[in-house]
């Protein structure tokens, strides 16, 4: 029988640990400009060590030297005897206790208030739109309930992300009875319940009343069925009956001609639901003949039938949950100098950094407690380790795009067209560093380039190799694609094979599935999508 006992084994083993050191290099080199300047700014703030050179800020060293130097004047200095009874400032005296008025605050007190920013307004989002809405109108306290339930609901595009009894039931499972976590849910939906089904649906009416028109849908039929619905009705409101006759026999001509525009109007939106209800396959055909014939209606009601829902906002909440602007500025520059290509960085606003003299004299002084110095030492450690790494960044994104500028100076000059296929693993042997450091350099930065600012992964793309050895980036082969495509008939699509033969004959190999893949991939439909048939 074995023994269990202690023992003790040596084993070898290589391991890549990453160093603090290294994980902030990592880190600095796939910032940008704008998040670099915050990094900075947070270290500022943080170690103490670190400060910004400004030729217009005394800094503290310097404000220290003064100190000293008038202290020291002072002590060499004779003092006069001073009266006792001057130094009394009787005139804030009498002005802080016994001036009952109105008095200005001294000009050297800074006193705090709050930044303009926060009286920027908000961009309104669609919650915030159907919310005041909700709140204007007079209805029931647990329909309202209900409602601001249905709306926290709704996607960025106005839409329900559940079905009625899938909100029914989460709404009912809502922590009102101090019950967080429960997620059972009876299966009746009695009618006094506050959250039954019956009341969702009422809420999901209620809101689909609201501005826009189409919010509250399930699916893309309901959201065109409800916009429909409501300039049907704001139509009636407006043309429910005849014109009136002021003058018959002056504009009488001018009166029927009205009419038959109102009544042409009035016959669209009716096709048009009869389209969106029972059609609206045939119509992501776009086969107007075969709409027509399972419509039962003229190819004309039919043309302007499909005109109108093409006015139709097939995502009514966008037009409040648009995306804010980011803003951008560009790291680097490339800029042409005596008919030569050159990278400068864009450095401006960026805080020039510098260790403190005070804090290095703390260091060497013999009155610095231990303590002080073991602080202040790994504060200096980690300043130099972020002014390294600061270095560091830029001396890679100056090297990797004085590579990009090198191979690309035809695009620089001439456009889009002259760009050429680059790889990342090609520019990294280039410079000597591994592809994931130039994957980092060029990371969410830009450039200022004569074409635009563009960002710096713009400059790579793959190649597709021409039969005369001519490489073409594909990034350029799917723009003259979509060109190929946007220049066709409307009634006689180009194929895919046909735009292969296309790009053949003007040197680029490239097969059918090719073209159909990038085609895909930009969300071109196929060549029967895209026939429009009269």
């Amino acid at each position: 029988m074995a023994l269990l006992e202690p023992k003790l084994n040596i084993k070898v083993a290589q391991r890549q640990i990453l160093t603090p050191g290294l994980m902030q290099m990592v880190s600095v080199l796939a910032l940008n400009k704008l998040e670099l300047k915050e990094m900075i700014d947070a270290e500022m703030v943080e170690n103490p060590v670190l400060e910004e050179i400004n030729e217009s800020v005394p800094m503290l060293d310097e404000v220290a030297e003064r100190e000293e130097r008038l202290e020291r004047s002072a002590e060499e200095a004779a003092a006069p005897p001073k009266d006792v009874f001057n130094e009394i400032d009787f005139g804030s005296y009498f002005q802080e206790y016994l001036d009952p008025g109105y008095r200005t605050q001294p000009e050297y007190e800074e006193n705090e208030k709050p930044s303009f920013e926060n009286f920027l307004s908000q961009p309104t989002t669609l919650s915030d739109h159907l919310a005041w809405q909700l709140g204007s109108l007079i209805v029931d306290a647990k329909l309202e309930e209900a409602a601001e339930f249905v709306i926290g609901n709704l996607n960025e595009d106005g839409y329900l992300t559940a079905s009625e009894e899938e909100l029914a039931a989460s709404f009912r499972a809502v922590p009102g009875d101090a019950r967080p976590g429960n997620g059972h849910v009876p299966d009746d939906f009695a009618p006094d319940e506050m959250a039954s089904l019956d009341l969702i649906r009422r809420a999901i009416e209620l809101v689909q009343r609201l501005d826009p028109a189409g919010v509250g849908a399930l699916d893309l039929r309901q959201c065109l069925a409800l916009q429909i619905a409501a300039q049907r009705q704001e139509f009636d409101q407006m043309y429910g009956g005849p014109l009136e006759a002021t003058d018959a026999d002056a504009h009488g001509s001018f009166r029927d001609e009205a009419e038959a525009h109102i009544e042409e109007r009035r016959r669209a939106m009716e096709v048009a639901a009869l389209i969106v209800d029972h059609h609206l396959p045939l119509l992501q055909k776009r086969d107007l003949k075969d709409l027509a014939r399972a419509a039962q209606v003229k190819l004309e009601e039919a043309q302007a039938a499909v005109e109108f829902i093409r006015t139709l906002d097939p995502r009514p909440g966008r037009m409040y949950n648009r995306e804010q602007p980011r803003l951008i500025e560009p790291d680097v520059y490339f800029v042409k100098r005596g008919g030569e290509w050159v990278v400068s960085m864009n450095e401006e606003d960026m805080p020039s950094l510098r260790l403190s003299r005070r804090y290095r004299n703390m260091l060497v002084s013999e009155n610095t407690d231990k303590e002080v110095k073991e602080y202040v030492k790994e504060r200096f450690r980690s300043a130099l380790q972020l002014m390294r790494n600061i270095a560091q960044r830029k001396s890679t994104i100056l090297r990797t795009c004085e590579v990009i500028v090198r191979r690309q100076q035809e695009f620089l000059d001439k456009g889009v067209e002259a760009l050429r296929p680059m790889m990342i693993k090609e520019v990294a042997e280039e410079i000597g560093v591994h592809p994931s450091t130039v994957s980092r350099a060029v990371a969410n930065k830009y450039a200022h380039t004569p074409q635009g600012v563009l960002d710096l992964r713009f400059f790579f793309s793959e190649s597709a190799n021409g039969p005369e050895g001519a490489d073409t980036p594909l990034l350029v082969l799917r723009r003259k694609v979509r060109k190929l495509i946007e220049d066709e008939d409307p009634r006689k699509p180009v194929t895919d094979e046909q735009l292969a033969a296309i790009l053949q004959s003007q040197g680029i190999q490239i097969t059918r599935r090719t073209v159909a893949k990038y085609r895909e991939d930009m969300n071109i439909p196929s060549t029967h999508q895209r026939r429009r048939r009269e």
